[in-house]
């Protein structure tokens, strides 16, 4: 076998939300591989309420719109339309979300160049003198609260506006199982999407589904992945996006193949 296979031959899980997950399967495509669409989330969109509804008339009130996720972007979009008010810094989590900003309101984002999550925004020079700014984080029903906590620790005022919800798909995992050729890897890009796709496991399947090998984004999800017990290490991409993810997955095959030449 050489290298230059690529991924021929081999069977991913992609488990993005259902309308994320085009770009993961082309590029796995791309490279040989058999791309299997299987979200371990749902996104739905909430209730209006009074919160939401008068947001486009508050959102002048705000310094600062800090998008937690592509979803929060969307969900944004939805309630805010196509204008910001003048003067609205915007920042994202991680380099996906910026770009959906970038699309959406054609207007520079605030972005770590390093890392995807709440603690590589965190770090930037950007947010450490924020005393008396106010904050407006877009993101989905419950989710992590380092992020507000951080900032109004620093002396920010934060406000959240929860434009979507989270959902665990039914079904168990049988889909998965009947795929020939047999299904090698499975990316999870979220701690919730898999502990979703544990909790979706029937008894029998749970023991097929802790032997596959995982491409995660986070530390946090391969901590998680030990945690479930996993029998192989999770791999943490080197990039949080698409094209991390496939990169992860090339080099797993490389070494397989260098180890099977051994």
């Amino acid at each position: 076998m050489t290298e230059s296979q690529g991924l021929t031959g081999v069977t991913v899980a992609v488990t993005r939300p259902a309308r994320q997950a085009g770009q993961l399967c082309r590029l796995i495509e791309d490279q040989g591989g058999i791309a299997i669409n299987f979200p371990g989330l749902e996104i739905l969109d909430v209730e209006q309420s009074q919160q939401t509804e008068s947001l486009p008339s508050r959102l002048h009130l705000f310094d600062l719109a800090i998008f937690v996720s592509v979803n929060a972007v969307e969900g944004a979009a939805r309630l805010i339309g196509a204008t910001l008010p003048a003067g609205l810094l915007l920042a994202a989590v991680g380099n996906s979300t910026r770009m959906a900003v970038e699309q959406q309101w054609q207007q520079a984002v605030l972005c770590p160049g390093d890392g995807a999550n709440s603690e590589a925004l965190l770090a930037m020079q950007e947010l450490q003198q924020i005393q008396g700014r106010k904050i407006l984080i877009f993101r989905g029903q419950g989710g992590r609260e380092l992020l507000a906590e951080t900032l109004s620790q620093r002396g920010a005022k934060v406000d959240y506006a929860e434009v979507y919800r989270r959902a665990r798909p039914t079904g168990d995992l049988t889909a998965l199982l009947d795929q020939s050729p047999a299904v090698e890897l499975i990316t999870a890009t979220s701690n919730e999407t898999l502990q979703n796709l544990y909790d979706m496991a029937s008894p029998g399947q749970r023991e097929w589904l802790l032997s596959r090998q995982l491409i995660v984004i986070s530390d946090r999800t391969a901590g998680l992945a030990q945690t479930l017990g996993f029998h192989q290490p999770a791999i943490v991409s080197g990039a949080s996006n698409d094209q991390g993810l496939v990169d992860a997955m090339l080099m797993w095959r490389k070494n397989k193949q260098q180890h099977n030449n051994h």
